[in-house]
């Protein structure tokens, strides 16, 4: 069997885990940054907030590319209510560090996928639950003074060394890394943009 894309694929994205997962699939895709501004909106829900991002980003490469098909993707950390971003510093890793230990989080990612030529637009956001043993303060030591931090909301990496941090994953595995590969190629298959064939002999 060969996967087919109809078309070029882009990634609405430089992240390297997203573009790591995309990969694993064979599929031959484009990675461009959106470059958009990923704030917060005044009453937005975490929901919401990702759905709009993934389309904003998704939209923005779009314009400029109608003919292709172009995920876009975003992800936030919940805590209580509180969104993790990713931190600055020593300080602001140990203290997100300090709030997920021995504790349930959430983890949010909306991903969409336009086709400005054809008027396709899918919008879905997944969600996982997290839930880290207690981490000791030697153990965050370490952790902090690496770097794998630092480029990653909530301040650890599913896929990395922070994987001894997790006691159990409610959802998906790769949500938790950034892009939930279930559902996306679901989606792709759904609107014809990849197909599964059998070679030919």
């Amino acid at each position: 069997m060969q996967l087919h894309i109809s078309g070029k694929l882009i990634l609405a994205s430089a992240s390297p885990r997203r573009i790591e997962l995309l990969q694993l699939m064979g599929l031959a895709f484009e990675a461009l940054p959106s470059g958009i501004d990923e704030s917060f909106q005044r009453g937005e829900t975490p929901r919401e907030h990702v759905l709009r991002l993934s389309e904003e980003k998704a939209l923005a490469i779009a314009r400029s590319h109608p003919d292709d098909w172009v995920l876009g993707a975003d992800t936030i950390v919940i805590i209580a209510g509180e969104v993790l971003g990713k931190p600055g510093s020593v300080a602001e890793a140990k203290e997100m560090l300090e709030k997920l230990s021995g504790q349930e989080h959430e983890v949010f990612t909306g991903f969409s996928i336009v086709r400005q030529k054809t008027g396709v637009l899918i919008r879905e956001v997944v969600e996982s639950s997290v839930l880290f043993r207690s981490i000791s303060g030697d153990e965050m030591d370490w952790y902090t003074g690496s770097e794998e931090p630092y480029d990653k909301a909530g301040a650890y990496a599913v896929q990395g060394m922070g994987a001894f941090f997790i006691r159990e994953i409610r959802g998906s595995y790769t949500n938790v890394m950034g892009l939930p590969l279930c559902e996306v190629v679901d989606a792709l298959k759904r609107v014809s943009a990849i197909g599964f064939h059998r070679r030919r002999s």
